[in-house]
């Protein structure tokens, strides 16, 4: 039935109507709302033959692999949870995820073009500039009252290569028994974690990032979360003092951009170690040393 199905909206695609996508995106809706999660998956990868850069489509997807409560709707929770004296966020923008730093926590939020569009917490700062500028000219200790980072989250550039230098950078300043939290670790498909932007939908290469702590730290407790819409990286038992990803770095950067997108289809939730999107499983995590 649902291949019978697949071909007729496929016939009736392949015509210079610009909604020829609808029907099929319609339908895969439908079916998500039925629990048809894999006649879903078809039908919106249907769509995207038909329309390559058509977000909603991409969303639907999203929630169809990565199901439950959104990233957006899990760091109010964990900020909650942990209540962190010091929280460091680089790539703010918009200051969605900001906002969610609780009225304990001093905040500082790195972006070299911020437009805040949402309310900013009374403790937190936000500089415009780049990470590596940040970094390189300030003291992050002295800017914390002394106090290491408790909480950070990386969501800046979506190439591996920055968010790698933001991860060193970051747990150089971080306690050991800190959190580096890094977004966009578990791309869809191919198209939306090339490196070079293709459509709105976009992760860009940090899945490589993943890969590199898992096998070059494996002192590090590297998870990621399985939030939409794109996977939320989770990295625990740091070590400051660790200088293997700087000493490597060119190495690393090297090898990395040499492997192929193909490797994380093989087994996507085993290399990135993927955890279930439940709150309940993951706060128990969290509580284990």
């Amino acid at each position: 039935m649902l291949a019978n199905l697949i071909r007729s909206l496929r016939r009736k695609a392949d015509t210079p109507d610009p909604a020829a996508h609808l029907p099929a995106f319609l339908e895969a809706g439908a079916r998500v709302a039925r629990g048809d999660a894999e006649g879903a998956r078809e039908l919106v990868q249907l769509t995207l033959s038909i329309k390559p850069d058509y977000s909603p489509a991409y969303l639907l997807w999203s929630s169809i692999e990565l199901p439950g409560e959104d990233y957006l709707a899990f760091l109010p929770r964990l900020h909650r949870h942990l209540n962190p004296a010091t929280y460091l966020e680089i790539g703010v923008f918009e200051g969605r995820s900001l906002q969610f730093a609780g009225p304990e926590t001093q905040a500082i939020g790195i972006d070299p073009e911020p437009r805040i569009a949402y309310p900013v917490p009374a403790g937190a700062r936000i500089l415009a500039m780049t990470s590596d500028d940040y970094f390189a000219t300030h003291d992050v200790k002295g800017e914390f009252g002394g106090r290491d980072v408790a909480l950070g989250f990386i969501d800046g550039m979506h190439l591996f290569e920055h968010a790698l230098r933001d991860f060193i950078n970051m747990e150089r300043v971080a306690e050991p028994d800190g959190i580096i939290l890094i977004h966009d670790c578990c791309p869809l498909d191919r198209r939306t974690a090339e490196r070079t932007r293709h459509v709105n939908f976009w992760s860009g290469d940090i899945w490589r990032l993943i890969l590199i702590l898992r096998r070059y730290r494996p002192d590090l407790r590297v998870q990621t979360l399985a939030l939409a819409p794109t996977g939320l990286g989770m990295v625990r038992g740091l070590d400051p003092a660790s200088s293997v990803l700087a000493d490597n770095y060119d190495a690393i950067v090297a090898e990395y951009l040499a492997t192929d997108y193909s490797v994380l289809e093989a087994d996507k939730a085993g290399l990135l170690n993927l955890v279930p999107n439940d709150w309940q499983d993951i706060a128990s995590i969290l509580e284990r040393p």
